[in-house]
């Protein structure tokens, strides 16, 4: 017996369906862009399915120099030092990371940026090598990042997530502090 929940069962049916690859975004949908410009005072960014990041707003970038165009948003958590001094829940955002990227990419395993971020990662991380194997599936979903910011401290602050209709999973992400807490007034001051 496989024991599968039922984000398993769907990525195990997705799995027997036709592989429909779809070229990456060479630019966003009109629009895209120009909307994650008019969130001013909270981090947002789009990104593609492996996590590359396609566009994002001035707090995005002081939240972390990660966020910024061009950047694999994966790569980084498992790999660079100051993205897990960032990450006060970095075992938990990589499990959900590795466990999220297989449920995106579903049956197109053979994209051979799929393939060569995979590489990489197994190369050069043990932490990505004991998930990537486990399997795991999870749909990508928003949940709360416990944080420490080299300026500003500890806060915490809740991610939601909106795919973008026409997209290969383009997905707009915008993180928000419960409204009148402390995590808002640190946000308040690192958007400023």
């Amino acid at each position: 017996m496989l024991q599968l929940d039922g984000d398993a069962i769907a990525h195990l049916l997705s799995l027997s369906r036709p592989t429909r690859r779809k070229s990456p975004p060479r630019r966003l949908p009109p629009g895209v862009d120009r909307l994650v410009d008019c969130v001013t005072d909270t981090p947002a960014y789009v990104q593609d399915k492996l996590t590359n990041v396609l566009a994002a707003n001035p707090p995005a970038t002081a939240l972390s120099p990660n966020y910024r165009p061009g950047v694999n948003l994966l790569r980084a958590v498992f790999l660079d030092p100051a993205e897990r001094a960032l990450r006060r829940d970095w075992t938990e955002a990589t499990a959900a990371g590795v466990a999220t990227l297989r449920a995106r990419v579903g049956p197109d395993v053979d994209d051979p940026r799929l393939r060569e971020l995979v590489g990489e990662l197994s190369v050069r991380s043990a932490r990505f090598r004991q998930l990537w194997g486990r399997h795991d599936v999870r749909p990508r979903v928003g949940r709360v990042h416990r944080l420490t910011h080299p300026s500003i401290g500890d806060f915490e602050l809740r991610s939601t997530k909106l795919t973008v209709d026409g997209t290969d999973a383009v997905t707009l992400v915008v993180f928000q502090a419960d409204p009148g807490s402390r995590s808002a007034e640190l946000l308040g001051s690192l958007a400023a």
